[in-house]
């Protein structure tokens, strides 16, 4: 089995040479296939939930940078901060993972527009107070979106930097609290794959995790979750949705069938016919955002 998530992960990185997110279709992956599962219920975000509106407080976007213990570098992430943000305030923080062809600034140029996403829920008053971090996932000192097929190492190390540099930077220098019960991770494709990894592997740290069009990097349900009691216990929301028409389904449903079968508590959506794409993930982030800390 490792051998055919190897090829996956293979496949996917020589796909993205040129840093962009692949659009995975039905069937690629043969040998993996599609969980027979029950996908709660897709409601359609409303029209302009991603554009930019006037007249309503924006948040801003900075790039900071901080040095990793883990890659031995400086490395860089970007952080939303919302409208209200007020260093006298404490805000919980989401840490918004990318995929594998894109590093820091995908999420904000590729199409993602976290920014006008959260300003609009914001404004409509459907969010707790939050930041977002935007990271770049690959843990190597060349984090470059050249990386292409010698990637993949580098993203299933970076949980070494996220918890031990990363986090306590983002402690240390903005206005949020540092408990678990304040704390989210989520990320599209390679990243989804991460945040459940690290989110479910990491249960004093994250208590809210989701996952977009999830990649082959997603440890089988049984790795992701020995403690069936410990996660029933400890995780506030396991959320996921994927594309109809996207190949890398099994990651998701796999997952869900596995929850479904323990009792755990756990969101798989189907987005209708569409494929990898930030159609499926803005949709992601829009929800997700929507359920955490509160």
């Amino acid at each position: 089995m490792k051998k055919v998530y190897f090829a996956a992960l293979l496949s996917l990185s020589l796909m993205t040479a040129n840093a962009q997110e692949p659009n995975i279709p039905m069937g690629m992956f043969g040998g993996m296939q599609n969980t027979n599962v029950k996908f709660d219920e897709y409601k359609a975000a409303p029209q302009g939930f991603d554009k930019e509106r006037a007249g309503i407080p924006h948040g801003k976007v900075q790039l900071i940078e901080y040095e990793s213990k883990s890659v031995g570098t400086t490395r860089k992430a970007n952080v939303y901060l919302p409208p209200t943000y007020d260093a006298k305030k404490k805000y919980s923080v989401l840490y918004l993972l990318h995929g594998i062809g894109g590093d820091e600034w995908e999420w904000m140029n590729d199409g993602g527009v976290p920014n006008i996403i959260m300003d609009n829920l914001y404004a409509d008053k459907k969010v707790a107070d939050m930041i977002v971090v935007m990271p770049n996932g690959r843990a190597a000192k060349n984090d470059s979106r050249a990386g292409g097929m010698g990637s993949a190492a580098a993203f299933g190390e970076f949980d070494k930097d996220l918890i031990g540099s990363l986090m306590p930077y983002i402690n240390s220098h903005f206005s949020v609290y540092t408990d678990k019960n304040h704390t989210a991770i989520a990320g599209l494709s390679m990243g989804g794959g991460q945040s459940l990894n690290f989110g479910l592997g990491n249960l004093d740290k994250f208590a809210y995790v989701g996952g977009f069009s999830s990649a082959p990097n997603t440890m089988r349900a049984a790795q992701l979750i020995p403690d069936v009691d410990k996660v029933k216990k400890e995780n506030k929301l396991l959320w996921m949705v994927c594309g109809g028409a996207d190949g890398l389904m099994f990651n998701s449903t796999q997952l869900k069938a596995f929850c479904d079968e323990k009792g755990i508590p756990c969101v798989l959506i189907q987005y209708p016919e569409e494929g990898h794409n930030f159609v499926v993930w803005k949709y992601g982030l829009y929800n997700f955002a929507q359920l955490i800390f509160k």
